[in-house]
């Protein structure tokens, strides 16, 4: 029996380690090719880097058709936004629907679902002639504030509610004479931190990844986004066409991302712990 154990760990361990090589592998292969010049890309792969890091760095940040330093600080201002607004108001609106009885409860939750099967595309020409009516394009605010409204976010928080928020508490708080929204911000969020982190570095990713609206409600140079940058730096023509400079101004896409995760982890580790022994 104790042999079949070690042998399944052991054959546990091999796997995780396959896995994440493989999920590690890319990234170093990213690494190496951001420190490559065109020409040695050319050639093929190397697992040695390369002498140009610094080089490719510096031709990334000093582009003259490329703001890339705006494109990050865009990127993060519509990202960071986007992620909180997501999260906190589908948290608020699963609350909602959690602690309360109102008639239309089950309608509203049904609706809230439905929505998560309409794909993105389909209202994009919609969207796009609202805030041109509006006169919004070329602006931030169409991409930020219609995050509040996220189905996924709202769905998952319910399902955490109904599990982790036990109703008394809200009871308890509200017998002691807290408002709703005290209730909400000081006692119910440090309880689920674990999950609104999930969310947030989910919601932040698909944000700070996403093209296809960006691309289409933002004009001016200065206010492009890190992949409508990279996209452009892709489409360049053959004698502008730097493949260190795309692989590097990946990797720079990729850093805050890292950072994030980082940022948040601590509070997913912290509750998948506290899950365990409370178990």
């Amino acid at each position: 029996m104790g042999k079949l154990i070690n042998i399944r760990k052991t054959a546990a361990y091999v796997l995780l380690s396959l896995l994440a090589f493989l999920c590690l592998f890319f990234f170093y292969c990213l690494i190496i090719n951001a420190s490559r010049s065109h020409p040695e890309i050319s050639k093929g792969f190397s697992f040695i880097p390369g002498k140009s890091f610094g080089t490719n760095l510096y031709n990334v940040l000093h582009n003259k058709n490329l703001p890339v330093v705006y494109g990050i600080a865009n990127s993060l201002l519509i990202a960071g936004c986007s992620a909180v607004l997501s999260v906190y108001v589908s948290a608020l609106t699963a609350y909602a629907i959690h602690a309360y009885e109102f008639r239309l409860r089950n309608a509203v939750y049904l609706f809230i679902i439905l929505i998560m099967m309409i794909p993105n595309q389909v209202t994009t020409l919609g969207f796009l002639r609202l805030i041109g009516k509006m006169g919004l394009m070329d602006s931030f605010i169409p991409l930020i504030l219609p995050s509040m409204a996220a189905p996924v976010v709202f769905y998952f928080m319910v399902s955490y509610f109904e599990s982790n928020l036990p109703l008394e508490i809200v009871e308890s708080a509200r017998m002691d004479g807290s408002n709703e929204f005290y209730t909400f911000n000081f006692i119910v969020i440090p309880m689920v931190k674990p999950a609104l982190a999930v969310q947030g570095i989910f919601a932040f990713v698909a944000s700070w990844n996403n093209y296809f609206v960006p691309s289409l409600v933002l004009k001016s140079n200065t206010k492009k986004t890190l992949p409508i940058l990279i996209a452009q730096l892709r489409s360049a023509d053959f004698l502008k066409f730097d493949m260190g400079q795309v692989y590097m101004l990946i990797t720079i896409a990729i850093v805050p991302v890292a950072v994030i995760y980082l940022c948040l982890s601590k509070f997913i580790i912290g509750g998948v712990t506290a899950g365990s022994v409370k178990g």
